[in-house]
């Protein structure tokens, strides 16, 4: 670059400059403007707002446990979901499954177990029979679910997973379902 070009630009530059004004005050350093920003990594120290946190999140976990066991939609998990769970749901609880017998049956096979010889023996026949017949019912549940849902929704539109998910309800006893079942025994869903 020529002297000329270089007096040209050095002397203008001031000139545009002067019309501009900075920030007004200095940039602070690094350090004070890491500490201006510092915020405690674990929360608030102060102890009546982490209790009151505390309080609103029970409060919060209180309603969803309640909304869920209540079967409202806002409140269930992603598997539980749609009316086609729904339907499941309630025809399940309609219905009496010996699924819902296995857990009781093989607690008396434990007390039976400690008994000598062909009481031991036929207690155990007893038990795989039971299993078998739990298994077979869940089979039936599952063909019988199919034709119902596909009957109502139509047979596109029929949710994948729905026999895993009656079958596993099924095999549950009754009072401790989740959610809870909303029907009485023998009030299938229409």
């Amino acid at each position: 670059m020529s002297a000329a070009k270089r007096d040209e630009t050095a002397g203008s530059a001031p000139e545009e400059t002067a019309g501009t004004q900075g920030k007004g005050r200095p940039t602070p350093s690094r350090k004070t403007a890491q500490a201006a920003n510092a915020r405690p990594i674990v929360g608030s120290q102060d102890k009546e707002q982490r209790r009151a946190q505390r309080q609103a999140q029970t409060e919060a976990r209180d309603r969803a446990r309640a909304g869920m066991m209540a079967g409202d939609e806002r409140y269930l998990t992603q598997r539980d979901r749609g009316p086609q769970r729904r339907f499941v749901r309630d025809y399940v609880d309609a219905r009496w499954s010996a699924g819902e017998l296995l857990i009781p049956v093989m607690v008396i096979f434990l007390v039976v177990a400690m008994f000598p010889g062909w009481v031991q023996v036929y207690g155990v026949f007893f038990v795989w029979a039971f299993l078998l017949f739990a298994i077979v019912d869940a089979f039936a549940l599952t063909f019988i679910l199919k034709k119902k849902l596909t009957a109502k929704f139509g047979e596109g539109n029929v949710q994948p997973g729905f026999k895993w998910y009656g079958a596993m309800r099924a095999m549950q006893f009754r009072m401790l379902r989740m959610p809870k079942p909303q029907v009485k025994r023998r009030q299938f869903p229409s």
